[in-house]
């Protein structure tokens, strides 16, 4: 197959190993090396797309991250789809089949094209909202339409074949970037012996050098970077991750990194292979030599195929040895485009003209370019492009000194490709990522990191540093600054040497004049893959938007794939000119993760299908399966829920549970229960703002109920807080709220209370729990301990640190039975160990194994809650009748405390928890069972309450149950009803909540 824009020799392709490939139904060939994007233009192809706004034919602009137009969707059968994928960054492999996102029924007649012609009138900012309103009767007809003409790309159909996978990395240094700054960082860091990851999004380490004709030690660049790759591949304390963006950066130096494992070898990943991974990644010290993307020049008809950026072009011929055209006009305002002028003349093509926008620059390759007889027009710019489908001439106009306006008579240049260079923008998206704002450098031109909080350091073309020479000294000056604070020593690396050589200073330009006014003048677009036009912008400015936040949001600048990485910056000086300000007055929008798109695969991993809703077990379920426990989910936890015996019914199994546990003892398999670690000198402060009650005051070795409300004031989780030190604490949450509180406990610190010196850790999975309750508990227990377990020396509420079958161990007076208690929590290693002893010497007392029915019967005879059960998310302390849990005296309001004081909450008629006894004690009511106090009233009849649990217990010998009464706790003693389904009603008295031993006498003993 002929590749008629491929040169004959050089590049970075392997010619001896062809590629076949698809696009867009056609069959093409390329060479391994290329990527989808370079064999393209090898094999001719001008028009890749349709843009989304216009339908306009869209061409190749760039070379990497930055490309806007070479939007594709991937993959051979349905299951493979992959929508979005840039052509300049997909390998190109065997069998590879692509589509163009946009363009019906084809790229090349698109019946959307014609809107293009006459769409800026039609279609400017804003004329979704303009034109849309009226009338009403067609909102769902408009919407209908509007949402298949948005988006890029599809989702498959069908479900992913492909695994992905999750990993976590720690290190000393993370190195954003495999550039030359990256490259001598890595390089330092690793001889001194510290734990490096260095990142690169591109296939190949190199960078910038991967595409330069630069010589390093009197040798072409990249026979330096070998023999870095060489010694750091050889180092055990580096790990290189090639084809790997770094597509996030969080607070506390936590960086997300997307690894495209196997996208470049075939549609479908080998079957020990995992298609992609992401890295999650803490890094003491972050260097970021992320470099920069050069600036396009907006001008007229600047999207139409051919037009290109400088380093792209220099990319294809130097890299992929392609040719994008035969006739070349660069237009440049600083020296970048003058090397691709003479890379485009030595591939054998013709460089029609190079347009310098300064009217006087001077520099060695401005002279190298004139000495190859290349013709170089200074003073001028190219305004506008003639074409539709691919580049024919250029128009071109001597322009002022500032570049504002066309002051002499423009002239045609045949041509069939334009690259432009407005100067370098530094790739400052990651620095944004934790919250620090650009900031404006007039001498780079251009936005480079502000301050930030977090370990960070920067090397090359992201602090505006473009020079090779340059990059590597701050390489080497970030990896040493690394090291010295890690407190290792620094080993010395030799630089390799760089002709240097003089560079001209560059025009700050960003919008080509034009002599028609802009709103007149071919469509100058800023974004090319949203079709954001300078018109466009100048229109947001006139109506009123002056934030560039609203421009952006307004215009649609930047919310492409491309995250604004070619147009932010022109869209900016765009802006600022029609407010007649500055650019750092206008100031820049701010990036967020992600740096590229990222497929939902890698973020999953391998939580999906059966794991992504994990069971989970504790340390002692082999014994509950062995003895015949039922279980039920809770959260994921897989909780014992009763221990029949052969015959036993359910109530039966409940009913024996029940028994032993008031008459002798009891175990229960508690590790479930959520278990947060809280440290901090703030700790105890943090506590008593986020639990309704008084914590200040708690002593070492003492225990304390809490309720945790939402600021509506209403319940969502409670537990006992342990104080383990003076600045220590652990809280027990129930088993399906504790993901939630710990949630709600970061959410407060973070964005509320700052503050506060406060930590906190999930200690669910580290602890065991057995929970042994009954009157012969403190017998049972002191068989296995040394510890004084007497009243006086281990009072209800108390925890001591002692050892239980000879493993240390936490033990809490504590108790959701009513009955004596101790919950016993070890190391999880020995929670069967531990276990299993209890169940030995306990074979005296009967001890009996419950499940979680029984705990919820033997608490409902006490009348202790369940949060989710008993609540549900519109009742308030007061309501459950327990305003002795409140804090009313607090030196600072708890979370809930205002929300408790509005008007709703503090009717007198409030539904409130009380206790229920049917008047025939047989009967259960049903939970759920809705409460009216008049059976016989006429339909709809008033309901005043529901039923939330409901119980029948042996020990008392009938039923019982709580529920919600209008005005229930001032109602004792009345009489209340419960129609049912079936036609017949169940009378029940209202009563206290507490059934059993109403004093506490046998918590207490």
């Amino acid at each position: 197959m002929s590749q008629l824009n491929r040169l004959a020799a050089e590049g970075r392709i392997d010619r001896s190993r062809p590629v076949s490939f698809e696009f867009n139904g056609q069959h093409y060939q390329g060479f391994e090396g290329d990527t989808l994007a370079s064999a393209l233009i090898a094999n001719g192809v001008d028009i890749i797309g349709r843009s989304f706004k216009y339908g306009r034919p869209r061409g190749i602009v760039g070379s990497g991250a930055e490309e806007p137009n070479a939007i594709m969707q991937l993959g051979a059968t349905e299951a493979t789809q992959v929508p979005n994928v840039r052509a300049t960054q997909q390998e190109l492999y065997n069998g590879l089949v692509s589509k163009s996102t946009n363009g019906w029924p084809n790229v090349e007649k698109d019946l959307m094209g014609f809107v293009g012609k006459i769409g800026g009138s039609m279609m400017p900012p804003g004329f979704y909202y303009k034109t849309f309103m009226y009338p009403k009767s067609m909102w769902e007809t408009y919407e209908t339409y509007i949402r298949k003409a948005a988006g890029l790309g599809r989702s498959p159909l069908e479900l992913d074949p492909d695994r992905y996978e999750n990993i976590n990395q720690h290190c000393d240094v993370l190195i954003v970037g495999a550039g030359p700054a990256g490259l001598c960082a890595a390089l330092t860091a690793s001889r001194a012996g510290a734990r490096v990851i260095i990142a690169d999004e591109q296939n190949e380490f190199g960078g910038s050098l991967l595409s330069s004709t630069q010589m390093l030690n009197g040798k072409p660049a990249m026979a330096w970077v070998s023999e870095v790759i060489e010694e750091l591949v050889k180092a055990d304390n580096v790990m290189l991750l090639p084809r790997s963006t770094v597509n996030g950066y969080h607070d506390h130096n936590f960086l997300t990194i997307h690894e495209r494992c196997t996208d470049h070898l075939s549609d479908l990943a080998p079957k020990t292979q995992a298609r992609q991974r992401l890295h999650r990644v803490r890094a003491k010290w972050v260097v970021l030599a992320t470099g920069s993307h050069e600036r396009p020049l907006v001008y007229g008809n600047n999207d139409v195929p051919g037009n290109m950026l400088c380093s792209a072009v220099s990319t294809y011929i130097n890299r992929y040895a392609v040719v994008p055209g035969k006739q070349l006009v660069v237009m440049t305002t600083n020296d970048s485009g003058y090397q691709t002028a003479l890379d485009w003349h030595q591939a054998g093509r013709q460089v029609v003209a190079v347009v310098d926008t300064r009217s006087s620059a001077t520099s060695h390759i401005i002279e190298k370019v004139k000495d190859a007889g290349i013709k170089v027009i200074s003073g001028s710019a190219v305004i506008d492009v003639k074409g539709s489908k691919r580049v024919k001439a250029v128009r071109v106009a001597n322009i002022d000194s500032l570049g504002l306006k066309v002051v002499g008579k423009p002239y045609e240049l045949e041509a069939d490709t334009v690259a432009t260079s407005g100067g370098w923008s530094p790739a400052v998206h990651l620095s944004c990522h934790t919250g620090s704002r650009p900031v404006w450098d007039d001498k780079v031109i251009g936005f480079v990191p502000g301050a930030t909080k977090q370990k960070q350091l920067l090397a090359g073309a992201i602090s505006g540093e473009f020079s090779t020479q340059g990059a590597l000294e701050q390489g080497l000056g970030a990896g040493s600054k690394a090291l010295q604070a890690l407190g290792l020593s620094v080993v010395e690396v030799a630089l390799p040497k760089v002709e240097v050589e003089t560079v001209a200073q560059p025009m700050a330009m960003f919008h080509i004049p034009h002599p028609l006014t802009t709103s007149k003048a071919p469509k100058q677009f800023v974004d090319y893959q949203n079709d954001v036009t300078a018109a466009g912008i100048e229109l947001a400015c006139r109506e009123g938007f002056e934030s560039i936040e609203h421009v952006k949001r307004y215009t649609a600048m930047g919310f492409g794939t491309d995250q604004g990485k070619l147009g932010n910056i022109n869209g900016m000086a765009i802006t600022a000119k029609a407010l007649g300000q500055t650019i750092p007055e206008t100031g820049t929008t701010i990036f967020r993760p992600n740096y590229t798109p990222v497929t939902f695969g890698a973020i999953v991993g391998r939580h999906c299908n059966a794991l992504f809703d994990p069971k989970r077990y504790t340390a002692m379920h082999e014994w509950h399966l062995e003895n015949g426990a039922e279980f039920e989910d809770v959260g994921q936890w897989k909780r014992p829920w009763y221990y029949p015996k052969r015959g036993e019914t359910m109530q039966q199994a409940l009913n024996r549970e029940c028994t032993a546990v008031r008459k002798s003892v009891g175990i229960l398999d508690a590790s479930t229960l959520g278990k947060i670690d809280i440290q901090g000198k703030d700790a105890r402060e943090f506590i008593g703002r986020v639990y309704t009650n008084a914590w200040a005051k708690l002593g070492v070795g003492k225990c304390r109920y809490g309720l945790m409300c939402g600021e509506t004031g209403m319940v969502f989780d409670d537990g006992v807080t342990s104080c383990l030190g003076e600045n220590h604490f652990l809280m027990t949450t129930t088993t399906g709220g504790a993901a939630h509180v710990l949630e709600w406990l970061e959410l407060y610190h973070q964005t509320e209370w700052p503050e506060l010196e406060v930590y906190f850790n999930t200690v669910t999975d580290h602890w065991a729990t057995a929970t042994i309750s009954g009157p012969n508990s403190r017998k049972l227990l002191a068989e296995l301990t040394d510890c004084d377990l007497s009243k006086d020396n281990f009072r209800f509420m108390d925890w001591k640190q002692t050892t239980v079958a000879g493993v240390p161990a936490r033990v809490f007076r504590i108790s959701f039975t009513g009955e004596l208690s101790f919950e016993i929590n070890v190391q999880a290693n020995y929670g069967m160990h531990v276990w299993k002893k209890l169940i030995e010497h306990g074979a005296k007392y009967d001890i009996t194994p419950y499940g979680t029915e029984t705990m919820h019967i033997l608490r409902a005879e006490k009348g202790f809650i369940i949060a989710g059960q008993d609540t549900d998310g519109s009742v308030h302390p007061y309501d459950l009748g327990m305003d002795w849990c409140v804090g009313k005296n607090k030196p600072f309001s708890f979370i809930g405390k205002r929300g408790m004081a509005r008007e709703d909450c503090i009717r007198t008629d409030r539904k409130q928890l009380v206790g229920l006894k049917t008047i025939d004690p047989n009967v259960v009511i049903p939970e759920g069972s809705q409460g009216v106090m008049d059976p016989n009233a006429p339909i709809p009849v008033p309901m005043v309450g529901h039923i939330t649990s409901s119980y029948w217990s042996e020990n008392l010998g009938r039923s019982i149950a709580m529920g919600f009464v209008k005005s229930g706790l001032s109602r004792m003693g009345e009489k209340i009803y419960y129609p049912q389904v079936d036609g017949s009603v169940i009378e029940a008295e209202i009563c206290s909540t507490v059934f059993l031993d109403p004093k506490g006498e046998r918590q207490n003993v």
